[in-house]
């Protein structure tokens, strides 16, 4: 597993790590045994970053990672966030400090951590962004010591640029594959120069990118991928990059036609993002060990310098159109 600089921060991070989602909800059953196995798994092969949150299954993916990383003395690195509690989910909510340190605190028991490394507002309204009192509450935090870091989870480039022109921002998570180009516009170039970790989820845009799914596939009640197709729960930029299905899958069959042999789809997909520097991390999620083990795979694969240009092509002349704008 090769390893990443984390920004201003400067920890030695697996550059493909672990996204703990799945294991908590939202993506249909996802056992007990197949968490604590993912997380194993992940762990024995390199991967040294975690990312979670709160609202995983209600606590229950924080629960597993903090079993997990209290029973090894070796360094993890946790990511979790916080603000999707907020109960209507408003930006007042976000500058509430006692209300947003109990999140905290629910986070620090959930893990059994005295500190978190990383704690990210988790992709909350748009003006939070830009409030100063957003960045009062996270400097208090810091100050308790009850978070070590804190950055921010986004929906749209705007949200990106808006919160790294603040000194304390350390890192940003972003929705970035080879159906969502445009983070690397411009956002990735102004993060590098001001040395902002770059963590980038949803890589294999909700599993569109694995190459195994057709226009009949189906998913689960309890998996986001069924009830959030038009955006009923939350951005609809979260289940499948917020690109049409069907045009999707007519895109990943051409993508299919330039993998080169001894790669798969997916392999692909994540050795794409690896080839922009600016990436700091990739968080991919998995619901078992060979989910987990084929993700990680692409971080020893050669590079794929043919292919960015025609995937940027693919990119151009089919989705550009209808999502560029939008995020």
């Amino acid at each position: 597993m090769k390893k990443r600089k984390f920004g201003k921060i400067g920890w030695d991070i697996s550059e493909i790590s672990l996204g703990c989602w799945a294991m908590g909800a939202d993506w249909g059953e996802v056992s007990e045994e197949n968490a604590k196995n993912v997380l194993k798994t992940s762990f024995e092969n390199g991967v040294n970053f975690f990312d979670t949150a709160d609202v995983y299954g209600d606590g229950r993916s924080e629960k597993f990672v903090g079993e997990f990383i209290n029973s090894t003395s070796e360094r993890i690195y946790v990511a979790t966030k916080a603000g999707r509690r907020i109960n209507p989910h408003e930006a007042e909510g976000y500058y509430d400090k006692d209300l947003m340190e109990s999140f905290v605190d629910r986070s620090l028991k959930n893990l059994k951590l005295e500190t978190i490394d990383l704690l990210q507002m988790h992709c909350p309204p748009t003006e939070v962004y830009s409030h100063d009192l957003t960045y009062q509450m996270l400097d208090h935090l810091v100050t308790k010591g009850k978070i070590q870091h804190y950055g921010f989870s986004v929906e749209t480039v705007e949200e990106a640029i808006e919160c790294i022109n603040r000194t304390h921002t350390k890192s940003v998570q972003i929705i970035f594959n080879m159906l969502r180009l445009k983070p690397a516009e411009e956002f990735f170039k102004i993060a590098k120069e001001k040395n902002i970790a770059i963590i980038v989820r949803v890589p294999l845009a909700s599993g569109l990118l694995t190459g195994k799914m057709n226009s009949s596939s189906t998913f689960p009640a309890t998996d986001h991928r069924n009830y959030n197709i038009k955006g009923g729960a939350f951005d609809v930029g979260e289940t499948f990059s917020g690109v049409n299905f069907n045009k999707a899958l007519d895109v990943v069959e051409e993508l299919k036609s330039i993998i080169p042999e001894g790669f798969s789809l997916s392999q692909i997909a994540l050795k794409w993002i690896l080839m922009h520097d600016e990436v700091s991390v990739i968080i991919p999620g998995a619901k078992n060990s060979d989910q987990a083990l084929q993700n990680i795979s692409a971080s020893s694969l050669p590079n794929i310098n043919g292919l960015m240009k025609k995937i940027e092509n693919l990119y151009n002349t089919k989705l550009k159109d209808d999502i560029h704008s939008r995020w």
